[in-house]
């Protein structure tokens, strides 16, 4: 029997200096993508993606066009290899959504790079007018959660499997979240390092920038179903994408909902096309026994199309 293939694009966080050169090296169409990339963006994307520095690599406004210049070279990587398996869906986590989106013809390369440069330049603005932060939770059932939430002012940004929960939320309340919930039990409450509290309510000016952006964007309806973060299930029409694109900035990410709906499809294979493996990762926890790939380089591209 043949299996039922999703495609999986990385998020913020999961970039390193140095990613994408190899495959710009061996494929052509990869090398083509990031001069495509620079052309748009206006500034040398391709130089602080493969030579960085790590701190130019990690400001928003660069990091999010340069981890979706990648994650598609990666699949195109794969598709040059012959080994690109038809997907039945495609999602991504937050940044990865828009990956997605693009893969599945609902916008242009060039159109997502300007949305994602505005995006993470939004993103951090908002960072820096409010101080806020994030705390992994690992180990506390939802009404725990959502009772720590409730006392501390902070709220769920991304539900990632059944055991791992990603709070946001103002400074004070995310470090008096972390007390809480190793006073409430958890195996862990790590207070990650990240620029501010992203998928929360102090994203808020920036998913009003954002409203504006996306007016004069053109959205198309996707070849293949696009999970959306904040549904846990398929986007509808163009409208429908926009409004949930714009919603993604401050409102939770559903990732575990979107693999159950996965599953419940009878997707049995995930490939992860970007840097790291962040969601294969998570979806190991969720998916037992699923087969998961990893397209990051040149080697790993070989690799998966010959599986």
């Amino acid at each position: 029997m043949s299996s039922k293939t999703a495609l999986l694009f990385s998020g913020q966080g999961a970039q390193a200096v140095g990613m994408g050169k190899d495959l710009a090296e061996a494929y052509p169409v990869c090398a083509e993508l990031y001069a495509r990339a620079n052309e748009v963006i206006g500034y040398d994307l391709t130089s602080i993606c493969f030579e960085g520095p790590d701190e130019a690599l990690t400001q928003s406004n660069h990091c999010q066009p340069a981890i979706f210049v990648t994650s598609v070279a990666c699949a195109k990587a794969l598709e040059a290899e012959g080994g690109a398996p038809e997907p039945i869906a495609m999602a991504g986590l937050s940044l990865g959504e828009w990956t997605a989106l693009h893969m599945a013809g609902v916008l242009s390369f060039e159109d997502t790079v300007k949305v994602l440069e505005a995006r993470g330049r939004f993103m951090q603005e908002a960072c820096d007018e409010q101080a806020g932060g994030m705390v992994s939770v690992i180990g506390l059932s939802r009404e725990q959660l959502d009772g720590i939430c409730a006392e501390t002012g902070v709220t769920v940004a991304n539900l990632n499997s059944s055991a791992q929960t990603v709070l946001s939320g103002p400074k004070a309340g995310i470090d008096a979240a972390a007390a809480l919930a190793t006073e409430a039990g958890a195996k862990r409450a790590i207070v990650l390092n990240v620029a501010g509290a992203f998928h929360s309510p102090l994203m808020a000016s920036a998913a009003t920038q954002l409203d504006a952006v996306l007016a004069d964007v053109d959205f198309k309806a996707p070849t293949v179903p696009v999970l959306s973060n904040v549904v846990g299930a398929p986007h509808a029409g163009p409208d429908a994408i926009r409004a949930n694109m714009i919603a993604q900035v401050t409102d939770s990410v559903l990732w575990l909902d979107c693999v159950e709906w996965l599953m419940a499809q009878g997707v049995d294979r995930y490939i992860e096309c970007g840097p790291g493996k962040v969601l294969t990762g998570l979806i190991k926890r969720i998916a037992k026994g699923a087969t998961l790939d990893n397209v990051m380089n040149a080697v790993s591209a070989a690799n998966v199309a010959g599986n």
